[in-house]
């Protein structure tokens, strides 16, 4: 999908917890000793000295390919979400209720006879379809249509603000298309994305196969699939590029795309998307899309038709039987990641519940574990973080006054969301039938269509929230100036009820503070308090800006993240800037407490040494090499270990509190740390 949200703390988990029920367990108000590693040094790794004991104990699991603190947390707090959804599954519910369709999803999802049984049965009538299509007029209707429940197919249509009118929703084209998610892994010549390619397409064939397709005529699929994912691979903009909203807009007329991006049945296109009438769209990478274009209009029937069937088959694999998965889990999972064990059925079948009804299941949620106080007490760490940022804007010494009030404006105007909406989605349109869990999550996916595409040319819904409540996650929205926190992540690690103020303010005191700088990192600053694409900056200062992020992006360059391999500067920079400012900005805001000020120590620790205690704890975790290469590659965040070891070298603070001298390997001179927010 087009980027709807600037940015997030991490990659989206869901997860459920009773905080309130959390209160009686004494580790949820205090630091685990048990997870420092005490035979390290502070300034050798603060990382290691910080959660070594917490790696030592809880090694990964052959299921999964990152194992941290978040990942532990989902694991325990599943149970109470699938005892939650077991009550439903066994009781009579009223037809159409919430209550009926997460039950029902559920228990689909986890009958693995019927699944077997069904085979590639439900499937069927999509590739009938497909392969039913006589000219590329039907082409282009096809992937307007399986667009509506699969992966964009070629390119990709969503709905969402206007970035220089963000107050009007309009239609956005952008390139999408590829199935194993980085244009790097189809272009670079290294033997690790050889092998990658190699494994990837055994898995086209496996599936072709699995759809009941021939041995040859699997074989010649794959073979087409990698040629037109190649093509289009060849056509992406890179993932830095993509960075800059700027070169991302590029607003037009329909009745110029002829013209601007590319001949094409335009008329057919919109049609089949159930988007007629419009007169204008945005058309974010023009180059992917013309070269998408010219794919269809050149290459035979035969490959587009098996393009579109691959894309259907490996958007429904988790929703099939068995060799389905199996064969989706061997690359996706083993190959690409290195997950050795592919996760119980029962903790796939929450997330698919969570995915496709996920304000129903958030409301029910929320209703039986989410205690008003948490709210209360968020409220005021984001007043407290909102002083301290403000604060700290009007000390900053490199930005002019003429900025400085602009960005002040900016910070005055963030619509805050914390826990869940004030109003719940309405599922009453979406049908939970006994069919299959593949027509079923057809419908899930083609209702949240239905709700993107009536909101064109309509005005935005500032209300509307891009994460359910369950969530263990926070974002940042550019085009609404908001910072949104789920009941998810009020929760230890990020937050602990009855915590003192030092894990507080170092667990979610920094979360908030990572969101709010996110309104002003490298991609935020762009956006006005209107959340419009406006440069509201003097020439000056955001020189001034780009050379003070430069020092981030150097030294996040220099990391080895394995062997050779090193962290992407560049692309990880929005989100070092937002944990940099996170952190100068909630340590700021806890100078100001009373535990600060007494100084009282707490299991042999001071204050402000708990605060980056309980900082570093939430990226505690093990991972993979597998695992390491690929997020690399793909995510926009640093490694847990370096959003400690490469951010703590940059506070000021951290080094006084823990006593780091020059000859500490993680020692930088004060000339050589960032200084931006």
């Amino acid at each position: 999908m087009r980027r709807t949200i600037l940015s997030t703390l991490v990659l989206s988990v869901m997860i459920t917890s009773s905080c309130t029920e959390q209160k009686t367990t004494q580790s949820q108000d205090r630091l685990d000793p048990a997870n420092l590693d005490t035979t390290a040094l502070p300034g050798a790794s603060f990382y290691q000295y910080a959660t070594g004991g917490w790696q030592k104990a809880n090694p990964i699991p052959d299921e999964y390919a990152r194992y941290g603190s978040f990942d532990k947390l989902r694991e325990e707090n599943q149970v109470q979400i699938q005892s939650l959804i077991e009550v439903l599954v066994k009781q009579e519910n009223p037809v159409g209720s919430n209550a009926q369709k997460v039950g029902d999803l559920y228990r689909m999802a986890i009958d693995s006879v019927k699944l077997n049984s069904d085979g590639a049965a439900p499937l069927r009538p999509q590739l009938e379809m497909i392969a039913a299509a006589k000219e590329k007029k039907d082409i282009i209707r096809l992937m307007a249509q399986i667009s509506r429940y699969a992966s964009n197919p070629f390119f990709g249509f969503s709905v969402g603000p206007d970035d220089k009118n963000s107050s009007m929703n309009i239609a956005h084209l952008y390139q999408s298309g590829i199935g194993m998610g980085d244009r790097d892994y189809y272009l670079l010549q290294d033997d690790h994305s050889k092998m990658l390619r190699d494994a990837y397409i055994r898995l086209v064939e496996t599936q072709f196969q699995n759809a009941g397709y021939p041995v040859g005529d699997a074989k010649r699929a794959a073979a087409n699939v990698m040629q037109t994912e190649t093509a289009l691979a060849q056509a992406h903009v890179t993932k830095e590029i993509r960075r800059q909203p700027e070169l991302n807009y590029h607003k037009m007329l329909v009745e110029d795309l002829d013209t601007q991006v590319a001949p094409f049945g335009w008329a057919d296109y919109f049609e089949a998307l159930g988007a007629t009438g419009i007169d204008s769209l945005n058309v974010s990478q023009i180059e992917p899309v013309k070269a998408a274009i010219l794919i269809i209009d050149s290459e035979p029937m035969a490959i587009l038709q098996d393009y579109l069937s691959w894309v259907v088959i490996n958007s429904a694999a988790s929703y099939l039987s068995d060799d389905f998965v199996d064969a989706n889990f061997e690359f996706y999972g083993k190959t690409l990641s290195g997950s050795k064990e592919l996760r119980p059925r029962w903790r796939r079948s929450i997330d698919a519940v969570n995915s496709a009804l996920g304000e129903a299941t958030g409301q029910l949620y929320v209703a039986r574990y989410f205690p008003p106080e948490a709210k209360e007490r968020m409220l005021r760490l984001v007043d407290n973080l909102q002083t301290a940022l403000g604060e700290r804007i009007n000390q900053l010494e490199w930005m002019s006054d003429e900025t400085r009030k602009k960005a002040q404006e900016k910070l005055g105007t963030f619509i805050v969301k914390i826990g869940y909406p004030d109003k719940w989605k309405d599922y009453s349109t979406l049908e939970i039938k006994e069919d299959s869990y593949w027509e079923n999550m057809v419908r899930a996916s083609a209702f949240e269509y239905a709700e993107m595409i009536d909101e064109l040319g309509k005005p935005v819904d500032k209300a509307k929230w891009y994460m359910s409540p369950q969530t263990v996650n926070a974002y940042y929205n550019p085009s609404s100036n908001e910072i949104c926190f789920p009941a998810g992540i009020l929760q230890p690690p990020f937050f602990y009820m009855n915590g003192d103020d030092a894990i507080n303010y170092g667990g979610i005191g920094v979360v908030i503070g990572h969101e709010m700088t996110h309104g002003f990192d490298d991609q935020g600053r762009k956006f006005d308090k209107e959340g419009n694409l406006n440069d509201w900056w003097t020439a000056e200062d955001a020189k001034r800006f780009d050379e003070r992020s430069r020092v981030l992006v150097d030294y996040f360059n220099n990391i080895a993240v394995l062997d050779t391999v090193r962290a992407n500067g560049v692309f990880t920079l929005g989100e070092n800037i937002a944990d940099h400012g996170g952190l100068q900005v909630s340590y700021h805001a806890f100078l100001k407490t009373d535990q600060e000020k007494t100084g009282v120590l707490t299991s042999g620790f001071t204050p402000a040494q708990r605060f980056f205690l309980s900082y570093a704890n939430l990226w505690a975790g093990n991972v993979r090499d597998a695992e390491i290469l690929r997020l690399t590659k793909i995510d926009p965040h640093s490694l847990g270990k370096w959003r400690v070891d490469g951010a703590l070298p940059h506070i000021d603070a951290w080094y006084e509190v823990f006593s780091i001298q020059p000859s500490d390997p993680m020692y930088l001179p004060k000339e050589k740390r960032a200084s931006i927010w």
